[in-house]
């Protein structure tokens, strides 16, 4: 992973973080007011050498007696030291509690001795550091003292007095909180790294190059309102929903610029994933482009389109199929532009012989004679053969991925699934993208947004050449299909 890839992982996972990061500061704090104050107090000895004073004595007796503050140090927490401050201040508790309250520290190369006592009241901790600092002075002038008689050779002093503190020396708001926020911020990275490594959906073009090479036609914005309104002509016409079919439309335009490609077979890994709308709506948008276009809904088993453009569905593919009519009567045109419809007719029981017929290869034969563009609505890979079936029939596959649900080891089946029938892929359409955030598929367009929860009430003007001059139809009313081109079928 390089440095973009975290970035996009922290963009992805911010919510986590943040809330982490919050619940840290919110420990810390927490912690902070739960916490009783404890006060420390301090007193500082001075170590000194009895000598006659000259300079000779001065420097051995220095250098005697930093070597023997370290062991004045650790006679603190002895009982030698801690009993006697017990019975002076009448404390309950035992030397060995005490030790855990006090402490004695001295700096290197010097003479001097710190010791601070720690207690709930700063009245108490100053007094508890008081008397220890004058136990100390006590038995280090008992254990120094020769066995002969005569006074210590080393005197402790103290130059700075216990004194009651004014504020609480814990618990530490500032540290609380500022451990909080650093523990809580590496969980939260370290969850979200945990979490994009086990989490293989494709939620953007990054996820999808892990699995694949294959082009990227375009990306199809989010629309909440897509559910009960799923056609591009329900939608504002600059939208970006809308403007997400007009270049897929183009870019599938560039990547069959031999025009070989005529019939496109719209499949996805799983159901769900919106390869259905995604077909209808590439078919009108062609439409809305001059071109012809037949959309034929080959997904036998649970068919959409008709559902989607309010056809009727009970005489369709199937029948043409079976031979019990002729496609011309099954051929149900739709909206203002010449787009005509077979829908699936019945459900047959053998839906994956019917799509890899002979008879679907010749009335593909025919419908590629006669409209500009073919889209079929096919069945998803995974679940059923049908779309590989059909795959080998057709001049190029388009797969529809759903961001958030397809998982990268869904995708990669899917493209072996084609690879193995010599499919042609032409490219890949990532559905249900986010309009902001790190996986966004942005669109450039002017003007002002139309409504997206309103149908559209003016069309483009259609061609005299395709336009039924003697009334407007409505986008269900059947459009006359020119007479050369239902003789070419005809004539198959």
């Amino acid at each position: 992973m390089d440095l973009r890839d975290y970035l996009r992982m922290a963009r992805r996972n911010w919510i986590l973080i943040t809330s982490l990061t919050l619940a840290g500061l919110l420990v810390g704090g927490t912690a902070t007011a739960l916490t009783a104050p404890t006060y420390t107090s301090k007193a500082e000895l001075f170590v000194s050498i009895q000598n006659s004073g000259s300079v000779q004595e001065l420097q051995q007796g220095n250098t005697f007696s930093q070597a023997r503050v370290q062991s004045y140090v650790k006679t603190v927490s002895t009982p030698v030291v801690l009993q006697p401050a017990i019975d002076a201040l009448g404390l309950d508790e035992s030397s060995a509690d005490l030790s855990k309250r006090v402490k004695a520290t001295a700096d290197l190369n010097t003479v001097l001795i710190s010791i601070t006592a720690s207690d709930k009241s700063p009245v108490q901790a100053a007094a508890i550091a008081q008397a220890v600092a004058n136990s100390l002075v006590t038995a280090v002038e008992t254990l120094e003292s020769p066995k002969t008689g005569g006074t210590s050779p080393v005197g402790l002093s103290i130059i700075t007095p216990a004194q009651a503190p004014t504020s609480p020396s814990a618990p530490n708001a500032r540290n609380n909180l500022l451990l909080g926020l650093v523990v809580g911020l590496a969980l939260g990275v370290a969850a979200s790294i945990t979490r994009s490594l086990l989490d293989n959906r494709i939620r953007g073009e990054a996820d999808l190059r892990h699995v694949t090479d294959a082009p990227l036609l375009g990306g199809i914005s989010f629309d909440s309102a897509a559910t009960k309104q799923p056609l591009l002509t329900q939608t504002g016409s600059q939208s970006p929903r809308a403007e997400s079919f007009r270049q897929l439309r183009t870019n599938l335009q560039f990547t069959n610029v031999t025009g070989h490609a005529k019939t496109v077979l719209v499949t996805s890994s799983l159901p769900g994933e919106g390869k259905s709308t995604t077909a209808t709506n590439l078919a009108i948008a062609m439409a809305e482009a001059g071109q012809s276009v037949c959309l034929i809904d080959g997904d036998l088993r649970r068919p959409m389109v008709n559902e989607y453009l309010g056809l009727d569905r009970s005489a369709g593919l199937t029948t043409a199929l079976v031979g019990n009519a002729d496609i011309n009567d099954l051929l149900q045109p739709w909206g203002e532009d010449n787009l005509f419809v077979l829908t699936s007719g019945q459900i047959p029981p053998n839906p994956s012989e019917l799509l890899g017929s002979v008879e679907m290869k010749n009335l593909l034969e025919r419908l590629e004679s006669v409209f500009d563009a073919v889209i079929i609505d096919a069945p998803p890979l995974l679940p059923v053969t049908d779309a590989a079936v059909l795959a080998q029939n057709v001049g190029g596959v388009v797969l529809v991925v759903s961001v958030q649900k397809a998982t990268q080891h869904e995708v990669q089946k899917s493209m072996g699934a084609l690879t193995l029938v010599n499919a042609n892929l032409l490219g890949i359409v990532l559905n249900r993208l986010p309009l902001k955030g790190p996986d966004a598929y942005g669109y450039g367009y002017y003007g002002s947004i139309e409504s997206t929860t309103k149908n559209r009430t003016q069309r483009p003007e259609v061609p005299t050449h395709v336009r039924d001059t003697s009334s407007t139809p409505s986008p269900r009313t059947a459009q006359r299909f020119p007479a050369s081109k239902m003789d070419d079928i005809v004539r198959g």
